[in-house]
């Protein structure tokens, strides 16, 4: 896609009848657009044809122009999805430039500001084994200054990956609100550190959160249906430092089991602080 790499509000004009798109290749952000925004209006779908990852941001690929030794901490590009649906986006295999890890089926982004609004995210894949890569549907590293990824009024559904079979980060916070994930599966084997003589994987069946100080909240939102081999059927949380926060506010969180380990049922926690307040979690 020419106009994602020339940056800008992207809006389709594809009529007034919703239109699939399947992408010959992944559309990638280049570094020095400011600010990109899709906008599919509720009508468009972009396919990753079961073959490739749909979308792909990384302040620190060179080859989406350097900008900044710091690519890490970069405020730009923010992009922005909205309006529309991510399907069969597949990551497999990709390890990504600068680092990262694979993982985001449908969305990898490193670096900026990510903002998901009113939008659907159904059977996209990532690595089926591995202890530290995940997101069958997004995968987030380094926002800039270490504010969140948001992610609003959208809905999950039919992911799979090794680990977080919606999203995935490290060191990233999270600001989940109104959303809905369903039927969602961690598929890896051996957990992270992986066991002797397993690839590894297996956890946060709708969001799996590692690294160090991070802040998830879940807000409004219902998490159903969703499994994980190992810890973390709805979410895996561990802040390795112990200064994280999990927040769950008047949300659900139900049949998500977590086949080898949790702290709650569905959760697994290691931080600083977890909230669960006006939920239903079982």
């Amino acid at each position: 896609m020419r106009a994602v790499a020339n940056g800008g509000i992207i809006r389709f004009r594809c009529g007034s009848r919703p239109v699939r798109i399947e992408l010959a290749r992944t559309a990638k952000v280049v570094n020095t657009s400011r600010r990109v925004v899709l906008d599919g209006r509720g009508r468009v779908t972009l396919s990753g044809g079961g073959k490739r990852r749909i979308l792909y941001q990384n302040t620190c690929d060179r080859r989406q122009t350097w900008t900044t030794s710091h690519c890490d901490n970069q405020a730009t590009p923010r992009l922005v999805v909205q309006n529309l649906t991510f399907a069969n986006g597949d990551s497999t295999g990709e390890t990504d430039e600068g680092g990262g890890g694979g993982g985001g089926g449908a969305i990898f982004a490193r670096g900026g500001r990510l903002k998901i609004v009113g939008s659907t995210f159904v059977g996209n894949r990532c690595d089926a084994a591995g202890p530290d890569l995940g997101g069958a549907a997004v995968r987030a590293l380094s926002q800039h200054d270490g504010r969140p990824v948001f992610v609003v009024r959208s809905t999950f559904t039919k992911g799979v990956c090794s680990n977080g079979a919606a999203l995935s980060s490290i060191g990233v916070s999270w600001s989940i609100y109104n959303s809905v994930f369903t039927r969602n599966r961690a598929i890896g084997r051996g957990a992270n550190p992986a066991r002797s003589g397993a690839p590894g994987g297996g956890s946060g069946g709708v969001v799996y959160a590692d690294g160090n100080r991070f802040r998830v909240l879940i807000a409004g939102t219902r998490m159903t249906r969703n499994h994980a081999r190992e810890g973390g059927g709805a979410v895996f949380f561990v802040s390795n430092d112990r200064s994280g926060v999990l927040e769950i506010r008047s949300s659900t969180l139900r049949r998500t089991p977590s086949a080898g380990f949790q702290t709650d049922p569905g959760i697994f926690f290691l931080g600083r602080d977890q909230k669960i307040a006006h939920s239903v979690v079982r």
